[in-house]
């Protein structure tokens, strides 16, 4: 299995050069099947939530798929060398369009967080989180063990992590922030840093609660009043996760059947073609739909990790760890969100929820990993030059 999991079916390659024809046929096309599949799924269940229409969240998510798709398989292409060379470049670029996104920002929902393009919102703290990925693995590919144990050396990379994060809370968007943070975190990790240095780092993380607290929103204080007691505001704050619960539980272990959910379709879940989309799953699949899905979601945190520990450079390796981790944190997050076992933080479900930026985001994640594993045995010294 593993076998499969690492070469998609292809042969190993044995050269640095590929050509274009060999390229294909080492696409994990597993990998690719199972992402259409997430994502089909999640093209049903927004037809669900519209009631058996098409419009208004189905067929728009359907026609950014294919495009999405098609970039997802361009990416696979490219040489991982070249995402290496331009790595910088790429999150140089991103971190503009963060600070565009302070001048000319759109605001919809009470925060500043989108570029208005005409025919599409981009989100560009969506597409930071690859960009920092790249970048980041690109920093520790450079390094050296010992080198990496200096102090001094850890202060651009947490530059780079730092500075899109400060331009995100004043989006305001404290998840978003926080995922970049703890994806940021197991690429660190991997790369080499010690663990004492992350224990300091919770610990004054732990310690700067107090101060934290004193500078996050009303709104931000109030998901944590209502994580603490949603049953104190039933109609008020507290009326999405109570609801969300109330579906979870009347899905029972089958659910109700496909556009039968009575929560979903009788308008009492808010929320449910984005945050709560999980919860139209369970309600109308049950116990073992919900099971099913998350399964897919394992299926493909496996490819992920595989295809991290099967490359043969460092930034194959960092750049796998840091975008499956950041599908970890996706599915994670929403999870435990509609559950109410955190706060509700607004993180989409992976290609399932409706979401124009999220999916392309993902599908480029996608794109990475599949770079990565069909170039996984090409060897690059730490300059950036390919070993012959």
């Amino acid at each position: 299995m593993v076998a499969v999991l690492q070469h998609g079916g292809g042969l190993s390659p044995q050269r640095q050069h590929l050509t274009l024809g060999a390229k294909i046929r080492m696409i994990n096309w597993g990998l690719v099947l199972l992402v259409c599949t997430i994502s089909g799924i999640g093209v049903a269940l927004l037809y669900s939530a519209a009631g058996g229409q098409w419009e208004p969240w189905a067929r728009p998510q359907l026609v950014r798929f294919i495009p999405g798709l098609v970039l997802m398989l361009g990416l696979a292409l490219v040489d991982v060398r070249m995402l290496l060379r331009f790595a910088y470049v790429t999150y140089v670029m991103v971190l503009l369009l963060l600070i565009a996104v302070e001048i000319m920002g759109h605001i919809g929902m009470g925060a500043q967080r989108w570029i208005n393009l005409g025919f599409f919102q981009l989100q560009p703290s969506e597409l930071m989180k690859p960009a920092l990925a790249l970048a980041l693995a690109r920093y520790f590919h450079g390094l050296t063990l010992d080198q990496i144990g200096r102090p001094l050396v850890l202060i651009p990379p947490l530059i780079l992590v730092f500075l899109p994060v400060g331009l995100v809370l004043l989006q305001p968007n404290l998840g978003t922030a926080l995922l970049l943070i703890l994806g940021s975190g197991a690429i660190f990790f991997t790369g080499g840093v010690r663990i004492w240095k992350f224990l300091v780092a919770i610990g004054a993380g732990l310690g700067a609660i107090p101060i934290g607290w004193e500078f996050l929103h009303d709104y931000q204080r109030q998901r944590v009043y209502t994580f603490l007691d949603p049953e104190n505001d039933p109609l008020g704050h507290g009326y999405n996760i109570i609801q969300s619960k109330i579906a979870l539980g009347s899905g029972g272990l089958f659910g109700k059947g496909f556009m039968m959910g009575s929560q979903s379709q009788l308008m009492f879940l808010p929320e449910k073609h984005t945050d709560f989309i999980f919860v139209v799953l369970a309600e109308e699949f049950g116990l073992v739909g919900a099971l099913a899905m998350l399964m897919l979601y394992c299926l493909l945190l496996i490819y992920g990790v595989v295809i991290a520990l099967s490359a043969r450079n460092q930034f194959g390796r960092l750049v796998g760890v840091g975008l499956t981790t950041q599908f970890f944190l996706y599915m994670f997050v929403n999870v435990a969100m509609v559950m109410g076992l955190i706060p509700v933080v607004g993180i989409p479900l992976p290609m399932v929820s409706y979401g124009g930026s999220a999916m392309m985001t993902l599908l480029i994640c996608v794109g990475l990993l599949l770079s990565v594993s069909v170039h996984r045995e090409i060897r690059i010294s730490r300059s950036g030059v390919a070993d012959m």
